[in-house]
């Protein structure tokens, strides 16, 4: 009969009871379950949270500014619970999934979010502020000189860096002697302690500001002539880099009628609130407008005016064969490479890898830039080694042919290496069963091969899809979008939507951000319908194939 150890460390248990342990101090359960904290733990826990609070009162004072109490009061809530989170024992599956959560919301979602949100306004150029934004910039921007105009000694400073940073007017008035310092803000004055002046009433130096000379002014001429700074009785502007007037506003607003109105035509321009513009009974639209909400109107936009709606199907259709094109030509190439070395018979397969793969090690910009250069029509490499006299970037099916080679030389090294994995992870036998039941090396291929391959590498395809559908780099430094046709400027036969959506957004007709969230949009949508289908038939395949 077998009795139960004693003595120091050993351990006797009752029916019912837990084991108790003799000869050793007793644990309490949380001191079992939790490790302790070490001092190098401890200090990154404390410079971690250190760092979340430093960056919690750097966001709080432009929302407080601002008046986003909805804003602070998340910031505060995600603040205090990061601190409850991390300063407690408990909740330890959440202390690893919230950082990465917290990311996922600041680089994904929210982008997301603000975009869409961008898409149902007008925001853009000549749209960015407020109505009472858009009401100063039209005053100050019709301010002219009259006569009896206050004068005032001007001096050019910045606040930082002389080549770029912000512009201020230092002005002396020869009459009161006092000194001010304006910008777009507006004008406030400086005390006589914090200023240098001239015998010629000049400034020559201010605490905070540094003075530029007159060559450091000269080189940033038009941005003083274009600063205007908004006073009381109007604006200040510059006369040359040493005057400056205080003059008057033709243009007005009349908060009676709700209008702009000019003191020497008479014109008024009412207040538009659907379109965010002033606007006179002629039609006219004042440039400087505010920003609204204006509905579905940017996407009603892109489907039914000729102008976007013509462009942006033409280029849906090129935008899904360069896709297309660009994960297909690139699959077969990579793959048809993959099975020649993966044969047993290959000799020098390493060597042969070792080159096939330097494209991809290449940086892709700088490879872009020297393949438009080798597609020159006088002297690229191209015509010149095949003897060629094409256009390659003059014609519209010419130089989409062109992105798409310079598309397979660079991706297929990526395709290469992914099948070559895939290749690996499939065993020889199945198709050597294949071998001796008959089958040819094709059919070998079709029936077992194939259907590995794409069960192991359509989630990689269905990325690379999505990766060449906005593909703005491959288009941009190779054809900037061209060829243009002479009676379309902004939209050419390379385009795709991602770079057709970059020039409305910053074209030289202005920038229409809106306008580009709304068709970022139905880019996000389209890409985000075929995937989810591919994903789908991917998963039948594995069922089939598993």
């Amino acid at each position: 009969m077998n009795t139960p150890l004693s003595g120091p460390g050993s351990a006797t248990q009752t029916p019912g009871r837990e084991p108790v342990r003799r000869g050793l101090p007793r644990t309490s359960r949380t001191a079992r379950n939790h490790a302790p904290i070490t001092a190098t733990g401890l200090v990154v826990k404390v410079v971690l949270l250190g760092l979340v609070a430093g960056i919690a009162i750097w966001a709080a004072f432009p929302l407080i500014e601002a008046a986003h109490w909805i804003g602070l009061a998340i910031l505060a809530a995600t603040t205090a619970g990061l601190f409850y989170l991390y300063l407690t024992r408990r909740h330890i599956p959440a202390k690893y999934l919230v950082p990465g959560t917290l990311f996922l919301i600041a680089f994904q979602v929210f982008p997301v979010l603000y975009t869409a949100s961008t898409a149902f306004t007008n925001f853009g150029d000549g749209h960015r502020g407020s109505k009472d934004d858009a009401i100063v910039a039209i005053q100050t921007s019709s301010v002219h000189q009259v006569p009896g105009s206050p004068e005032y000694a001007l001096s050019i400073a910045t606040t930082g860096d002389p080549a770029t940073g912000p512009l201020v007017f230092l002005l002396a008035d020869p009459k009161t002697h006092e000194v001010s310092a304006g910008d777009a803000g507006g004008l406030r004055k400086l005390d006589a302690g914090q200023v240098t002046v001239s015998p010629t009433g000049k400034v020559t130096a201010a605490d905070g500001y540094t003075v530029l000379n007159f060559g450091q002014a000269s080189v940033r001429s038009q941005e003083i002539t274009d600063l205007i700074v908004p006073t009381s009785g109007g604006a200040i502007r510059s006369t040359g880099l040493s005057r400056a007037y205080e003059g008057t506003a033709v243009r007005a607003y009349d908060a009676g009628c709700d209008c702009i109105k000019d003191s020497e035509t008479g014109k008024t321009w009412t207040a538009d609130a659907a379109s965010g513009s002033f606007v006179a009974a002629d039609g006219e639209r004042l440039a400087q407008g505010w920003k609204v909400n204006v509905g579905l109107k940017n996407f009603s936009r892109v489907l039914t005016d000729p102008n976007i709606s013509g462009p942006f199907f033409g280029t849906l259709l090129w935008n899904f064969a360069f896709a297309i094109g660009s994960t297909g030509l690139t699959f077969l190439l990579g793959m048809g490479i993959a099975l020649a070395l993966h044969s047993p018979r290959m000799r020098g397969t390493n060597l042969y890898r070792v080159l096939l793969i330097l494209p991809y090690a290449m940086p892709s910009f700088a490879m872009l830039l020297v393949w438009r250069d080798m597609f020159n029509t006088d002297f690229g490499l191209v015509n010149n080694l095949f003897g060629l006299g094409v256009d390659w970037f003059g014609g519209a099916w010419t130089a989409r042919a062109a992105v798409l080679l310079v598309q397979l030389w660079l991706g297929y090294p990526y395709m290469f290496l992914v099948t070559t994995g895939a290749l690996q992870a499939i065993p020889r036998e199945l198709t050597e069963a294949t071998s001796v039941d008959g089958a040819s090396p094709w059919q070998s291929f079709k029936a077992v091969t194939l259907p590995l391959l794409l069960v192991a590498l359509s989630p990689l395809l269905i990325a690379s899809f999505a990766y060449n559908f906005n593909n703005i780099n491959a288009i941009w430094l190779t054809t900037e979008g061209g060829p243009f046709a002479p009676d379309n400027p902004t939209n050419g036969a390379t385009d795709l939507l991602i770079t057709y959506t970059y020039r409305l957004a910053f074209g030289a007709q202005g920038a229409e951000y809106g306008m580009a969230a709304a068709v970022s949009i139905f880019i996000f949508a389209i890409v985000a319908t075929v995937s989810t289908i591919s994903f789908r038939r991917t998963r039948k395949q594995e069922e089939v194939y598993s």
